[in-house]
């Protein structure tokens, strides 16, 4: 007789590592865009079978959702930057400045990943990243609201177009030294419109 008990949870065992998988599938994901990668090409980067990427991760664009979210949470320093009582536009030049020097980092996957994938034309992959890119921006108002609460809305935006531009001159070839004069710039910008609040 066939022990039932014993038996639950002993389906076989993942035959990968779920972390390096959505390594290799970032960096594929970000070498190539969300368009420039099929699924038999991200199952061999991530060495598994397409029939397991879909049992693990649902599909094409769920793992990109997993993937981006991954990059969010690690791309930049966010957090540490925009610790409460740090003065707003040093902060956020501060983070012009890290952005900058992370999209440019790596010739083979230059830019964000996450303002790549907004910018994407498979609409549900550009719906799960303009989530992330959204969620970023929240965090630089709710970061501003309490200095300066009618300037938050306005400085958020200027930045989330700043970021942009530079992920996009990334992909097209600017160095980390041109994207931080871009930063330097925008940074008395910023200075300039909390001055006002």
């Amino acid at each position: 007789m066939v022990d039932k008990e014993n038996l639950k949870g002993r389906g076989r065992p993942r035959a990968f590592d779920r972390e390096e998988a959505l390594d290799r599938a970032q960096a594929l994901f970000h070498a190539q865009g969300y368009e420039g990668v099929g699924v038999a090409a991200l199952a061999e980067a991530m060495g598994i079978n397409p029939p397991s990427l879909y049992a693990a991760f649902g599909n094409k664009a769920e793992l990109f959702d997993e993937v981006l979210g991954r990059y969010a949470r690690a791309g930049l320093p966010v957090d540490a930057l925009l610790a409460p009582g740090a003065e707003p536009a040093a902060a956020l030049t501060a983070l012009l400045h890290e952005a900058a020097r992370i999209y440019a980092a790596d010739p083979q996957a230059p830019g964000c990943l996450v303002l790549e994938g907004a910018r994407g034309t498979d609409p549900q992959a550009a719906t799960h990243a303009c989530h992330w890119k959204k969620m970023s921006a929240e965090r630089v108002r709710d970061f501003l609201r309490p200095t300066h609460p009618r300037q938050a809305e306005v400085v958020t935006d200027y930045m989330t177009a700043i970021m942009s531009g530079m992920s996009a001159d990334a992909r097209g070839g600017k160095s980390a030294d041109q994207l931080v004069a871009v930063a330097d710039m925008a940074g008395l910008a910023i200075e300039a419109m909390l001055a006002g609040d």
